[in-house]
């Protein structure tokens, strides 16, 4: 049951990167579509180490520090890319 669930994962993560992708042939803006490709690979990414924490469960830590990695990083990348799309903070002087 187990590896069933693990599977069932890893497939779900790899249907969010191909998901993740369709967005870029729409005529939408660049932020939005950085935005459904980021979101949509840090879900699969996510689902992926899920199902390997299941499959592989001694190496639980390294897991569980890649997961929260993830969690972390395309977080503070999401602010950094609205940032520099904005203006800065400034008025435009």
């Amino acid at each position: 049951m187990i590896n069933l669930f693990s599977y069932l994962c890893i497939g779900v993560g790899i249907v969010f990167w191909f998901w993740g992708t369709l967005p870029l042939l729409g005529k939408r803006s660049l932020l939005f579509k950085l935005h459904s490709l980021s979101v949509a690979d840090t879900l699969g990414s996510m689902s992926i180490i899920v199902g390997l924490l299941l499959k592989i469960p001694s190496q639980w830590s390294l897991l569980v520090l890649a997961l929260l990695s993830l969690a972390i990083w395309n977080t503070v990348l999401g602010y950094v890319l609205a940032y520099c799309s904005s203006s800065g903070g400034t008025d435009g002087r």
